[in-house]
């Protein structure tokens, strides 16, 4: 039931109300706006008032706290004048002696135009925060390309975070593998060097809490929360009020928590500003862990000396990852095997250095056609293989041919004074669409390679 005000002796004496009652409106019914000021709230949906209550000592303070609320302007006569200090607020519609159809008209009316200005607000919000999220990955997705170090790329995240949350400061936390505690490794604080190897038991404060937990948590006043623990404002002099964090996992294990601190605009942080945050970090999971895992696996031989991309050791490894995420969030993964036609011929005809300038020259153009997250092995041979994580079988196929469409119309070794041309077979099979373990997937990614090689060549099958 929609909630109007009556405004003006004139409106009440007439049959506007009963009109309203009959229609299943509720009303409340006032002489003048000053009697009506301390009443005024988002609850209500219309003003329904006299033109002349313009005049009224407490109109301009009346025109400031209703503004957003629709407004019917009722004259008693055909003219329009005194209605230009009423029309500065976008929902006011002036009527004149409206009669019970038009009454109902126009309040139908102006309550959808309220509905699209509202709808039309919230879509510009959300563009807003699309454009934020866009700019943050564009930020982050540049050092997510240009360095391995699980540190700088999370302090770059956080950077961006800062920015989109509007926090005051932030810090990171690592967990010590060796003694399980929480670790602080970086701060925006200015007064960084005097909480350098502050450390907190597993448990202890909130980040430690949501260490343990495994779990965000956002705390509106920690002064309320019996978990918080001053220790690192204590040496700062530093006030924390509002903060959120953020478990960062690898492999269902967390190695750390995000910890943003206090709004500039001194409000508490929020549920909108927590799940804001949750997405920005979920979709940098998989770049956390891939690189997470090349610290890991730094001291073996990961890469094929030749092309210097993945080799089999590391490309085995990242499949069973994926197939693990895959499980766990119910995505697919996507290999892509690829087979260059003809390779033999380059050999025989150029020798085997101009075949091995070739295939590294394959290994950049390839990567050039995929994202960050995607990894690329030599498979052995002239053949390479692509992991696609969270991509079904047709996004695979769409890269899979952007891929074969490159490698067609590129001359490979200009640099080099020679102008080859070549094209290469590629199979597409995916996780959990067409395979049910990582063998399965090879195997079906191989034969799809080869169903093109030994029929078309220069072609993509795929397996669905």
């Amino acid at each position: 039931m929609h909630k109007i005000f009556l405004i003006g002796p004139d409106i009440i004496r007439k049959d506007l109300g009963d009109i309203l009652s009959k229609n299943q409106y509720e009303l409340s019914k006032f002489r003048a706006i000053d009697s009506a000021l301390p009443r005024l709230n988002k609850n209500v949906e219309l003003l329904i008032i006299e033109k002349e209550q313009n005049r009224n000592k407490s109109f301009k303070e009346f025109i400031k706290v209703s503004a957003g609320i629709p407004k019917l302007v009722v004259s008693s006569d055909y003219s329009f004048k005194g209605f230009g200090k009423w029309l500065k607020d976008l929902l006011t519609c002036p009527v004149c002696n409206p009669s019970e159809k038009e009454l109902l008209f126009f309040i139908s009316r102006i309550l959808k135009e309220k509905d699209i200005m509202g709808e039309n607000k919230k879509l510009r919000e959300d563009l807003d925060t699309a454009n934020r999220e866009i700019n943050f990955f564009e930020g982050v997705g540049k050092t997510l390309t240009s360095s391995m170090d699980l540190t700088e790329i999370l302090v770059a995240i956080m950077k961006k975070t800062k920015e989109i949350t509007g926090a005051e400061t932030w810090s990171l936390f690592l967990v010590d593998e060796e003694t399980g505690d929480l670790v602080l490794e970086k701060t925006d604080s200015r007064k960084r060097h005097k909480t350098e190897k502050h450390r907190l038991k597993m448990g202890e404060g909130i980040p430690g809490w949501v260490a343990q937990q495994g779990v965000p948590v956002i705390v509106p006043d920690v002064s309320r929360d019996e978990r918080f623990h001053s220790k690192v404002d204590s040496p700062t002099h530093f006030k924390t009020k509002s903060l959120m964090c953020i478990p960062i996992k690898s492999q269902e294990r967390v190695i750390g928590v995000l910890e943003v601190v206090n709004k500039v605009t001194g409000e508490p942080f929020t549920i909108e500003d927590l799940n804001l945050l949750m997405r920005l970090i979920n979709q940098t999971a998989v770049a956390i862990e891939r690189t997470a895992l090349y610290q890991k696996m730094a001291e073996l031989a990961i890469t094929d000396d030749l092309t210097k991309l993945f080799n089999t050791r590391y490309l085995n490894r990242t499949i069973d990852i994926e197939i693990q995420r895959s499980n766990r969030y119910h995505t697919s993964i996507s290999l892509i095997f690829i087979d260059i036609d003809y390779f033999k011929n380059i050999n025989d005809i150029h020798g085997h250095l101009v075949g091995s300038k070739m295939l590294v020259e394959m290994g950049q153009l390839i990567i050039k056609n995929l994202r960050s997250i995607d990894i690329v092995a030599r498979y052995g041979g002239d053949e390479f293989v692509v992991v696609l994580p969270q991509t079904p079988p047709k996004a695979a196929a769409e890269i899979a041919e952007r891929i074969r469409k490159s490698v067609e119309q590129y001359v490979f070794l200009k640099k080099e004074g020679y102008t080859i041309k070549m094209t290469a077979s590629f199979g597409v099979a995916s996780y959990p669409e067409s395979a049910k373990t990582k063998e399965e997937l090879l195997r079906m990614a191989d034969e799809a390679m080869y169903r093109v090689k030994y029929t078309t060549r220069n072609g993509v099958y795929t397996i669905i």
